[in-house]
């Protein structure tokens, strides 16, 4: 990720320090560009982006709705990680299942990759009994994926003497954009107050990466587990107010990298609160997430800050996200058994 900020380092540095900056800029390139090996783009309001979490997600509202999400990650260095999502599902009663869109661009390293992945979604939703009702999703899109390296600085390109850039740098890309298949599987169920989910994206695993003969450029599964329970609720004293809690957890795994996320929502009249701690397993403890949002009928806002608890805050300065969702249409008792009442946010 630092590469794209290597341009205006070299302004700052020393022409003792170049052959060491040189060195760095390749160790990364060879980690970064050549072998595209990465993680999909992470927000932190889980249900608030429900088909993004889990296909299986789709038609489970009352309403058909639009959710629109937006993220910034480490605003701190400019829009170096900004992703925006949108979503439309409803749930089809000649179908008895749920049909759903998804639309995603994401924006890394201040434009270096850039990607749109659009998806279309089938759920098939299933009542057991009046406690237990599940459904099951496929997914199926494209990720077209596009890289722009003309802002790069390579080893070669810097004078080693003067530390003036000049030229540029063959690379061995085979194309500059790639357009792949992908396909996803979820499901998700609810018991009593009890709702849990898994999914699994890029079932085919796609190549992603530009380099012909590239062995390593496979997009790995993402798997992921979660589960919560509806709160409960409380009264307290004379002046007390009427609220409901709600215990969840989320654990994602795509190839190496490993996360457990645990948090609670309090829901209380039309606000909605929520402290989550995300832990990176592999690595260390990463971020508080805290958010608010407004619940209505047929419109709900939430907002959250991710607080970074690892090493790398003072660069970072947290993440931001926003959530908008729109409900829209008439509502159906007969559909009441279709639905999770899983968290907004």
């Amino acid at each position: 990720m630092k590469i794209s900020f290597l341009k205006n380092l070299t302004g700052h540095l020393p022409h003792s320090s170049f052959k060491s900056l040189a060195l760095f800029a390749f160790i990364l390139l060879l980690n970064g560009v050549l072998s595209v090996k990465g993680q999909d783009p992470e927000f932190s309001q889980f249900y608030a982006n429900p088909l993004y979490l889990n296909p299986a997600f789709t038609g489970t509202s009352a309403f058909p709705r639009v959710v629109m999400n937006y993220r910034n990650q480490w605003p701190k260095q400019g829009n170096t990680y900004v992703t925006y999502n949108i979503t439309y599902d409803k749930f089809v009663n000649s179908l008895r299942g749920g049909l759903g869109m998804r639309v995603m661009y994401d924006r890394e390293l201040n434009g270096v990759v850039n990607s749109i992945n659009a998806s279309f979604i089938y759920a098939e939703h299933v009542n057991i009994n009046d406690r237990l009702f599940f459904t099951m999703a496929l997914e199926a899109g494209i990720i077209y994926k596009q890289f722009n390296t003309s802002g790069l600085i390579f080893p070669g390109m810097i004078d080693q003497g003067s530390g003036i850039i000049t030229g540029t740098y063959p690379l061995p890309f085979e194309n500059s954009q790639k357009i792949i298949p992908d396909f996803s599987f979820g499901t998700a169920g609810e018991m009593d107050d009890v709702y849990f989910g898994l999914a699994v994206h890029h079932l085919t695993q796609p190549d992603q990466s530009i380099i012909k003969g590239d062995q390593q450029g496979r997009l790995p599964l993402k798997i992921t587990l979660h589960a919560g329970a509806k709160g409960h609720r409380f009264h307290r004293a004379l002046f007390s107010r009427e609220f409901t809690l709600s215990p969840n957890i989320v654990y994602q795994q795509q190839g190496s990298f490993k996360q457990i996320n645990t948090g609670i929502y309090m829901k209380e009249n039309l606000l909605t609160f929520g402290l989550w701690y995300r832990n990176n397993l592999s690595v260390r403890p990463d971020a508080l997430i805290a958010m608010v949002g407004i619940q209505k009928e047929k419109f709900q806002f939430g907002y959250s800050f991710d607080f970074s608890l690892s090493n790398i805050a003072a660069y970072s300065y947290g993440s931001h996200e926003i959530s908008l969702t729109f409900f829209f249409g008439e509502y159906h008792r007969r559909l009441l058994n279709n639905t999770m009442l899983i968290p907004q946010m």
